[in-house]
C-alpha cells in the first residue's frame, strides 16, 4: 500500500522541449495576453502546479518560448546563409525558409512568433524588449557576415555597406512575416522575396563605417 501511494504521488514525467513547443503553439495562436494558463495547461497536458514548477509563471514561460524560437527557428532560417552557394541563392533560401515558417499554422498563416507575441509586450516589459533586441542583433550579425563575405568575393560592389544591407535583409524578413499574417497570398509573398533578393544582391550603397 505504501509503495502504491508513492507511485501514485510521483510527479508526471514530461518532455521539456515538447512542452515548450506546445506552449509556443498556444502563444502563437492568440498572443501572450490572450493566452490563459488553462489554455497553456491544456496545450502542454500539464497541470498548473507542474507548469509553474517546470517553467515558472506565464511570463517566464513566454520568455522561454521566445528563446526557443530564436534558437531553433531563427537559427534554421539564418543557417541558410552558411551554405557555400552564391549570395543570390543564399538569400533566396533564407526568405523561402522564412516563408515556410510564416505561412505555417493549422488555422492560417502565423507570421513570426516574436513579431506576433513579443512586440506587444515590449513596450512595458524590459526583459522582453531586451530579448527582442538581442535576437535582432543576432539576425543582423548573420546577414552582415554574409554580405561581408559577398563583398570580399566580388559578388557585390566594393562600396556596398554590409551593415545597411543586413538591416534591409532583416527588414524584408519582418515584412514577409507581417504580410503573411495579414493574408497576402503565397505567390505575392514569393514575388516580394524575389524582389528583395534582386535589390540586395545588386545594391550599391555608400560605406557608412
Amino acid at each position: 500500500m505504501v509503495h502504491e501511494a508513492r507511485r501514485r504521488g510521483r510527479p508526471r514525467e514530461y518532455d521539456p522541449e515538447l512542452a515548450l513547443a506546445q506552449a509556443t503553439d498556444a502563444f502563437w495562436r492568440a498572443g501572450f495576453a490572450a493566452t490563459s494558463l488553462d489554455e497553456l495547461s491544456a496545450a502542454t497536458g500539464m497541470h498548473r502546479p507542474s507548469l509553474y514548477a517546470a517553467f515558472g509563471d506565464k511570463r517566464a514561460l513566454h520568455l522561454k518560448t521566445l528563446e526557443r524560437y530564436r534558437r531553433e527557428t531563427w537559427g534554421r532560417i539564418v543557417g541558410q546563409l552558411e551554405a557555400e552557394v552564391p549570395l543570390v541563392e543564399a538569400l533566396s533560401r533564407v526568405f523561402a525558409e522564412g516563408l515556410a515558417v510564416y505561412l505555417s499554422g493549422q488555422e492560417g498563416p502565423r507570421g513570426c512568433f516574436i513579431v506576433g507575441t513579443a512586440l506587444p509586450e515590449a513596450l512595458t516589459d524590459e526583459e522582453v524588449r531586451a530579448a527582442i533586441a538581442e535576437g535582432l542583433a543576432e539576425l543582423d550579425g548573420a546577414f552582415e557576415a554574409r554580405f561581408r563575405a559577398a563583398r570580399q568575393a566580388g559578388e557585390i560592389g566594393s562600396d556596398a555597406d554590409p551593415v545597411s544591407l543586413a538591416r534591409m535583409a532583416a527588414a524584408i524578413l519582418h515584412t514577409l512575416s507581417i504580410r503573411a499574417r495579414a493574408g497576402d497570398r503565397k505567390e505575392v509573398l514569393a514575388q516580394t522575396a524575389a524582389a528583395g533578393v534582386q535589390l540586395l544582391s545588386g545594391a550599391r550603397t555608400p560605406v557608412s563605417r
